[in-house]
C-alpha cells in the first residue's frame, strides 16, 4: 500500500501505560467517539492501546449526538454514565413550527422512556469525546497531529508508517476515523465503493442564542421543498446550535473545502422561511461549521486480517438514524470483547463482532434510509417515486425501531479480563519537531 508523507504535520503525545505486563498493540485510529470508547475497553480487557488523530488536539463542538436503550447499557458499564449525563445538553424536547414561530407538535425527552425522538441523553460530540478522552487519557497513548500513511500486514502483524515519519509495528489496527476513512480506504478501497448517499445534506454551526431559546429544541420544515432549519439549546445558554437538512441529488464539494460548503448553503437555503436568514447572517463568524452529504457504509466485511473497521468507518447509519453514537459505543463494546474472548486472534474475533452487529447494524440503516426517503420531496417534473413515503404508524415500524434501540445482546465476557482501574503512571512526550 502506498505511502504519503506529503503532510507529517507535528505530533503531540499524551498519555501512556506506564511499567505493565505485555498485551497485545493494538492501533486505533481516529479520536472522536469510537476511537476513545474502543481504547477504553481495549485497555480494560489487556490490551496496549494508541490512538492516532490527525487534527492537531481534540475537536470540540459538533452535533448533538443520542445514547438510547443498550447503548446507555454500555456507558453505565463503562462507569461514566453521571460523566456524561453531567455533559448533557438538558434539552427538555422539541417542537415542531411554521413559519411563523407556531407551535405544530411537540415531542418531550421523556417518551418513550427516554428513548424517543428527543433522548434523554442527548450531548454535542465533543463533549462526549471529551468525556471519554478524559476517561482514558493516562493509560492510552494519544497522538494528536499525526496519520496513518501506510501500512502492511503479514501473519503476525502490521508495520504501519506515519505521516510524521514513524515506523511502528502493532498487532491490530482499527480504524474508527468516520464517514471519510481514510483507513478503510487504504485496506479496503475506494469510498465510492462503500459510501451510499441518501440524496440529502446536512450542515450545522453554533450562532449566537438571539433567538430566546431556552430548553426546547425548534424545527421549520418548508413542506413545499423539503429543506428544514433547526435551532437546539446547548449547555452554554448564550448559544445555541443550528441545523439545515436539504435535499440534494448532486454533491460534488470536497468535504474539507469549508469556503465551499458555505457558498453551496447559501445557495441551497436562499428563500427559506422562517428564522433561516438570522442563522445564515452568522455563517461567517462561526468557529465550527461543518457541511457534508447524508451517507451510510455499507460493507460485506468490517475486517481484512488484522485490520478491523468501527462505527461510521464501518457502517454508518447516517444523522437520519439518530443512532450513529449507539452504533459506534456498542460496537466498541463487542470489539474489544470478543477479540479477548479470541485470545486476540483477529480472524476468530472480528468474525464474532460482525456477526452479534450486523443485524443491528441493518436495522439502524433501514430507519435512516426510511427517514431519508420522508423528507423527499418530488419536484414538478420528476419522476414518479420508486417508493411510496413510509408509514410510520405501522406495527412494522415500531419493531424496526425496537431493534434498532435494543436488538443487540451484550455478553458479559464473564472469561475474559477486566480491569477497571487499569495500572500504570501516565507518560506525556512533548511535540516532536
Amino acid at each position: 500500500m502506498s505511502v504519503d508523507d506529503s503532510d507529517p504535520g507535528h505530533a503531540i503525545r499524551t498519555g501512556g501505560q506506564g511499567t505493565r505486563e505485555s498485551g497485545p498493540k493494538v492501533l486505533v485510529a481516529g479520536a472522536s467517539i469510537a476511537g476513545p470508547a474502543l481504547a477504553h475497553w481495549l485497555r480494560r480487557r489487556g490490551a496496549e492501546v494508541t490512538v492516532v488523530e490527525r487534527a492537531p488536539e481534540l475537536r470540540s463542538g459538533g452535533q448533538a449526538v443520542d445514547a438510547r436503550g443498550v447503548a446507555k447499557e454500555v456507558i453505565g458499564r463503562m462507569g461514566l454514565d453521571a460523566a456524561v449525563r453531567a455533559a448533557c445538553t438538558d434539552t427538555a424536547g422539541a417542537h415542531t413550527v411554521d413559519a411563523d414561530g407556531q407551535v405544530l407538535e411537540t415531542f418531550r425527552a421523556d417518551d418513550e422512556g427516554g428513548d424517543g425522538f428527543i433522548a434523554d441523553i442527548e450531548i454535542l460530540r465533543g463533549d462526549l469525546s471529551k468525556v471519554l478522552y478524559d476517561d482514558t487519557r493516562d493509560s492510552v497513548e494519544y497522538v494528536f497531529g499525526d496519520r496513518i500513511a501506510g501500512l502492511a500486514q503479514d501473519a503476525d502483524g502490521v508495520d504501519v508508517v506515519f505521516a510524521g515519519g514513524d515506523r511502528r509495528r502493532f498487532d491490530l489496527v482499527v480504524g474508527a476515523d468516520g464517514l471519510h476513512s481514510e483507513l478503510r480506504a487504504m485496506a479496503f478501497g475506494p469510498h465510492e465503493r462503500f459510501l451510499r448517499h441518501l440524496g440529502h445534506m446536512l450542515a450545522f454551526y453554533s450562532v449566537p442564542n438571539e433567538f430566546g431559546l431556552d430548553r426546547w429544541l425548534l424545527e421549520y420544515q418548508d413542506q413545499a421543498t423539503g429543506r428544514s432549519a433547526l435551532l437546539r439549546p446547548i449547555q452554554d445558554a448564550n448559544r445555541a446550535m443550528a441545523v439545515f437538512y436539504l435535499a440534494s441529488a448532486d454533491f460534488d464539494v470536497d468535504h474539507r473545502d469549508v469556503a465551499a460548503q458555505k457558498v453551496l448553503l447559501r445557495e441551497r437555503m436562499a428563500g427559506l422561511g422562517w428564522v433561516a436568514p438570522d442563522i445564515l447572517a452568522h455563517l461567517d463568524d462561526t468557529p465550527d461549521f461543518y457541511l457534508d452529504q447524508v451517507a451510510q457504509v455499507v460493507m460485506d466485511r468490517w475486517s481484512s486480517g488484522r485490520v478491523g473497521l468501527l462505527g461510521d468507518a464501518a457502517f454508518s447509519s447516517s444523522p437520519m438514524s439518530g443512532q450513529g453514537t449507539g452504533l459506534a459505543l456498542v460496537g466498541a463494546y463487542l470489539l474489544a470483547g470478543e477479540l479477548a474472548a479470541a485470545g486476540w486472534d483477529p480472524e476468530t474475533g472480528f468474525t464474532r463482532y460482525e456477526a452479534r452487529m450486523r443485524s443491528f447494524v441493518e436495522a439502524n440503516q433501514e430507519i435512516g434510509r426510511l427517514n431519508a426517503r420522508s423528507r423527499d420531496v418530488p419536484g414538478p417534473d420528476s419522476e414518479p417515486a420508486p417508493e411510496p413515503r413510509p408509514d410510520f404508524a405501522g406495527e412494522w415500524f415500531t419493531e424496526l425501531v425496537g431493534r434498532a434501540i435494543n436488538g443487540v445482546e451484550l455478553p458479559d465476557y464473564a472469561g475474559v479480563p477486566d480491569s477497571a482501574t487499569p495500572a500504570g503512571s501516565p507518560i506525556t512526550s512533548s511535540a516532536r519537531p
